[in-house]
């Protein structure tokens, strides 16, 4: 079988098909792991706070979080529960922090605390805020140990990555779906399953497999996001998330494992794919930032790097869900399709990564996924799932 991208998702699907007990094939365009979409992300361990209850956002984000701790502690990988301060910059903002407490309480994230201005300057004292939540489970991952991690264990169960390997085309044929590599030189491979994870080139590996109904393929749109590098030091010790808005969770404040903080991304709708970060977008952060931290100095911003996100839709205000699509979705055998893979995408990469197994090992086709969802919620796994070695 192949799986297509060795993005964050790639490789966790991939591990757990070859756990599995499947001949994993990862193909990869590019020559390197996670050179897209999973390199130029906040590196965010997220709780769950902001998806619709009953999304896949939802469902896969707390389950998700709820893998990856342990799998990080259990395999050294770099990682903190940092924790998150949401905050209401000033006092029209409460109302959408109080729905924003009650749909985490609704998608399981039952740890939050409500804070008030006051308690929560007495933990962050450069904090300017009408009120906020605390999220003792938020937290930040090094994403490149954590792709290593994946990689090791998919190879070891017997997996295998094929970089510089490009899907040019493909064919549903009667006895699999035939995949044409481009891999200096093209090749054709004959896979009984395909699992198209290609993040922002999953619209077009779909529309490129001859049988795939077109209108099966929802549209895409590129969301470019910046960031900004802070020069000094930062005087916060959570990260700091101002009320969502405008397609994005807001300029918000990260902090990496080295203590150095960024903030971003913002929103900008684009046409084609550019990673290039200009200066003058630094004048909305200033803004956007002084809303929360009004004593940021001035020209202490410099542009660091950028992400798109692989959008369903361009509405500013739309809040498009996870797309999963297997046979009842697109009548092809085989086939599992992962579009609008965005934040919080590394979260969720394990249960996302359990949910494939289960659709490409069981062949359960027939329930639309969130009837299919509730089983991986806080089921106990083996004690050999995240043990070392294992």
């Amino acid at each position: 079988m192949a799986v297509i991208g060795a993005g964050i998702l790639g490789l966790a699907i991939g591990r757990s098909l070859a756990r599995a007990g499947r001949e994993v094939l990862v193909l990869e365009a590019e020559t390197a792991m996670g050179t897209v979409t999973s390199s130029r992300n906040s590196e965010v361990i997220h709780a769950g706070i902001y998806y619709p209850p009953g999304s896949l956002k939802a469902i896969f984000c707390v389950e998700g979080r709820r893998r990856l701790y342990p799998f990080c502690r259990s395999r050294f990988i770099p990682h903190s529960q940092i924790g998150k301060l949401l905050v209401a910059a000033e006092d029209a903002e409460i109302s959408t922090l109080q729905r924003l407490f009650q749909r985490a309480g609704q998608n399981g994230v039952d740890d939050l605390r409500w804070l008030s201005a006051s308690e929560a300057k007495a933990m962050e004292p450069a904090l300017r805020c009408a009120g906020a939540i605390l999220s003792p489970s938020t937290g930040i991952v090094d994403s490149h140990a954590l792709m290593l991690a994946y990689r090791g264990e998919l190879e070891e169960a017997g997996g295998m990555i094929a970089f510089g390997s490009r899907v040019m085309q493909g064919e549903v044929t009667p006895t699999g779906i035939r995949l044409e590599v481009d891999q200096e030189g093209s090749m054709d491979l004959l896979c009984r399953t395909v699992v198209n994870c290609a993040g922002l080139g999953a619209q077009g590996v779909a529309a490129s497999i001859r049988g795939v109904p077109s209108e099966s393929i929802p549209p895409l749109h590129f969301a470019k996001g910046n960031y900004f590098g802070l020069s000094g030091k930062a005087p916060f010790h959570h990260l700091i998330y101002p009320m969502p808005g405008g397609g994005g969770a807001g300029v918000h404040l990260t902090l990496d494992l080295a203590g150095r903080a960024r903030f971003g991304p913002d929103v900008e709708w684009v046409n084609k794919i550019d990673y290039a970060v200009d200066p003058r977008r630094a004048d909305s952060f200033y803004a956007a930032i002084r809303r929360y931290w009004p004593a940021l100095p001035d020209k202490a911003l410099v542009p660091d790097y950028s992400g798109v996100r692989p959008k369903l839709y361009d509405n500013p205000n739309g809040d498009a869900d996870f797309v999963i699509q297997s046979e009842e979705a697109h009548g092809v055998t085989g086939l599992v399709n992962l579009y609008g893979i965005e934040s919080p995408g590394l979260t969720s990469s394990l249960a996302i990564a359990e949910y494939v197994k289960q659709v490409v090992v069981d062949f359960n086709y027939r329930q639309p996924p969130q009837d299919r969802l509730p089983s991986l919620l806080h089921q106990e796994e083996e004690k050999s799932e995240y043990a070392l070695g294992s």
